[in-house]
C-alpha cells in the first residue's frame, strides 16, 4: 500500500470526505482502502456485522502503543526483533519461517482487532505480533512467533463511541487489569492492577500501552514503559510503517480486522500457521536457541489462545471468546455487564462478512 506521508497526517484527520478521498486517490487506489471510507466516512454506520463499523469504534479506542526495544546480542537485529508487525510479514501464512525470514524483511507496523457486543457493552482485542520471542543470555528461552494483547471495556452510554471504562492485559502466562481514573468499575474476583492513562491523538483521548523487548510481555503504561531504545506507535486504517530506527517516536501502525479476509479467524484451520486450536506454529530453526541454548516449539498463541495461569474459573481464550464473563469477574459490580451477546463470530454470533 502506498503510504500517506507524516506531514499531511493532521490535514487528513481533519477533512471532510471529498477532500479525503482527492488525497487518497492521488496517493494510489489501494488507499482507497473500505475501513477508512466505510458506509458514509464519518463515524458508526451500519452495526457491528459492517466492516466499516468496527474499523471506526477500533480506531477510535486503539491504544498509542510504546514499545521497548533491544539493540544488543545477534538476536535483536540491532533492535528489529522488537518491532511489531502483521503475521504474514513475509507473503505467507507459515508460521515456520518468521523467525527466519525477519531478519530479511521488512516488518511494517500493524495490529489485529477484534469486536465483541452486548447490549450494555462493547469489547475491542488489540493484538500485536512479533516475529521472534527473544533473549541474548543463557538464561532465557526463544521462540518462533510472539503474540500478545489488551482487551478494551467501551461501556455503550448513548454516545456514539461510548466511554473506555477497563482494560486487561496480557503478559505472558498473566492477566493485568488496568481502570482509568473516574471508571465505575473496581476490582472484583481479581484485583485492579493500576491506572490507565490515556494521551491525546488526532484530537481524542486513547489508552496508552506498552511492551517489553525481547518478550513482548504487556501492560497499560507505565507499569511497562520505554526504559533505553523504543519506538512509539500511533493507530492508522491506511498506513503501516516501519520504524526509521529503535529510537523512532512518530510510527502509525495498521489496524487489521480480525475477522476479515486479511485477519486470523478464517485461518484458524490452517495447518501451516496453527498447530493446534489458537496455538501458532513455530519450529526450532534459523538459529532460534543457539544464543539463549534452548528454542521451544508451538509457544505463541492468537487471542482465542490466550491464558492467565491463575484465574481460577475463566477458561484459556475466553478474553476474547468470552470477554463479558471475564469482565464481570474481574471487575466489579458483575451487575454491570450484561453476559448476553448481541455480536460475537468467536462463538457464532453475527456475520463478521458483512461488508
Amino acid at each position: 500500500m502506498v503510504s500517506v506521508g507524516r506531514h499531511v497526517r493532521g490535514a487528513l484527520a481533519r477533512a471532510v470526505v471529498p477532500a479525503a478521498l482527492m488525497l487518497l486517490a492521488a496517493c494510489g487506489p489501494e488507499s482507497l482502502d473500505e475501513d477508512f471510507l466505510g458506509e458514509s466516512g464519518l463515524g458508526l454506520a451500519g452495526g457491528p456485522t459492517s466492516t466499516a463499523f468496527r474499523a471506526a469504534l477500533a480506531k477510535r479506542w486503539a491504544p498509542i502503543h510504546y514499545q521497548d526495544v533491544d539493540v544488543t546480542g545477534s538476536h535483536s537485529l540491532s533492535g528489529k526483533a522488537d518491532y511489531i508487525t502483521r503475521v504474514d510479514f513475509d507473503g505467507d501464512w507459515s508460521g515456520t519461517n518468521n523467525w527466519d525470514n525477519s531478519a530479511s524483511r521488512a516488518l511494517t507496523a500493524h495490529a489485529y482487532h477484534s469486536l465483541v457486543e452486548t447490549s450494555s457493552h462493547w469489547y475491542l482485542v488489540y493484538t500485536f505480533f512479533h516475529p521472534r520471542d527473544w533473549a541474548d543470555n543463557i538464561f532465557d528461552t526463544e521462540h518462533e512467533n510472539d503474540a500478545e494483547g489488551v482487551m478494551l471495556i467501551v461501556e455503550r452510554n448513548g454516545t456514539e463511541y461510548g466511554a473506555l471504562i477497563g482494560a486487561v492485559t496480557v503478559a505472558h502466562k498473566d492477566f493485568f487489569s488496568f481502570v482509568p481514573d473516574g471508571s465505575p468499575i473496581g476490582s472484583g474476583v481479581e484485583s485492579v492492577d493500576g491506572k490507565l492513562s490515556s494521551l491525546s491523538f488526532e484530537g481524542v483521548l486513547h489508552p496508552i500501552t506498552a511492551q517489553e523487548a525481547k518478550g513482548h510481555g504487556l501492560k497499560a503504561w507505565p507499569a511497562f514503559d520505554i526504559v533505553g531504545d523504543g519506538v512509539k506507535y500511533f493507530p492508522s486504517l491506511t498506513t503501516a510503517e516501519e520504524p526509521s530506527s529503535a529510537t523512532d517516536s512518530d510510527v502509525r501502525y495498521k489496524l487489521v480486522d480480525i475477522y476479515g479476509s486479511e485477519g486470523l479467524w478464517q485461518r484458524r484451520s490452517l495447518t501451516t500457521l496453527f498447530a493446534s486450536e489458537g496455538t501458532f506454529k513455530g519450529d526450532t530453526g534459523g538459529g532460534c536457541g543457539s544464543v539463549a541454548g534452548q528454542c521451544t516449539s508451538n509457544s505463541a498463541n492468537a487471542p482465542w489462545g490466550w491464558d492467565d495461569q491463575n484465574d481460577g474459573s475463566i477458561l484459556r481464550g475466553e478474553l476474547a471468546t468470552d470477554p463479558a464473563k471475564l469482565a464481570a469477574y474481574y471487575f466489579s459490580p458483575s451487575s454491570r455487564f450484561s453476559t448476553t451477546y448481541t455480536f460475537n463470530p468467536f462463538k457464532g454470533i453475527g456475520d463478521p462478512n458483512q461488508p
